[in-house]
């Protein structure tokens, strides 16, 4: 199936490892022009040289930190001027750290607010102007599945990941006439570096990781965790021409674990 994407200019945010790397590894075996951004430039560069070992048109990786407001808006500027537009943002970020409420001051709150809700907020306000202007866009949001089942031990994950689905189903009916589709893919458990630090933290009183893991897996009903790239090809659907009727949507991509309608 060819989905569209070829020459197509995206920027994945978050990009230098887990399911942002993943990610823009799939955009890039499409064919398309891919922009990589994250905090550390080491790591960068390596995803950078896979994506286009994938074979990605075109390559730009930039470093940024996206919980700095003008960082955001600096990076999404430049990527565009290389480009000279932009017709995909996925907006992905590393979860905040778990913990249970009591466990977490205001500091903790207002660094994951603007992590994980702030940073897409802030990148999509910046692509928005030009994606409107062409009439084509797709903005596709990396969350969890927690917006629809929360887990009790990452509090700010649980309430933070279910603001962006609000935000992205709001702003949906505002730029669909332009033909800008916003969607939100809720991934499931997921062999990343994030779910190996919850492994470790929930291996306690002579429990190991991979005890934890092997609690994890029994509730899944495909009885396994999900891989990155298989996260990141739905993502990368989400952002083609195949999809072109869908918006404002919630897909949990999640192996069946939650139990009620998604």
């Amino acid at each position: 199936m060819d989905l569209g994407l070829r020459d197509k200019a995206v920027l994945v945010t978050a990009a230098s490892q887990g399911l942002g790397r993943a990610t823009a590894e799939s955009f890039a075996r499409e064919g398309a022009r891919v922009a990589l951004c994250a905090r550390d430039p080491a790591a960068l560069e390596q995803a950078a040289a896979a994506a286009r070992q994938a074979g990605a048109a075109e390559v730009l990786s930039l470093p940024c930190d996206l919980t700095d407001p003008i960082a955001i808006d600096d990076m999404v500027g430049e990527v565009i001027k290389v480009f000279g537009t932009l017709h995909v943002l996925v907006n992905n970020a590393g979860g905040p750290p778990p913990g249970r409420f009591h466990q977490l001051d205001d500091a903790a709150w207002q660094k994951a607010f603007d992590l994980t809700l702030m940073s897409a907020v802030r990148a999509t306000r910046a692509a928005l102007p030009v994606m409107r202007a062409q009439r084509w866009g797709r903005i596709v949001n990396i969350s969890s599945y927690t917006v629809k089942q929360p887990i009790p031990d990452i509090m700010l994950s649980n309430s933070l990941r279910l603001a962006v689905a609000g935000w992205a189903k709001s702003l949906a009916t505002d730029i669909a006439r332009d033909n800008v589709l916003i969607n939100t893919v809720g991934p499931g458990w997921t062999r990343t570096g994030r779910v190996t630090q919850l492994m470790e933290t929930r291996a306690t009183g002579g429990r190991t990781p991979a005890d934890a893991e092997a609690d994890i897996v029994a509730t899944v009903p495909l009885g396994r965790l999900a891989e990155p790239q298989e996260i990141a090809d739905v993502v990368t659907f989400l952002a083609s021409e195949r999809a072109s009727f869908v918006t404002g949507t919630f897909l949990a991509v999640d192996g069946g674990v939650v139990q009620g309608p998604t």
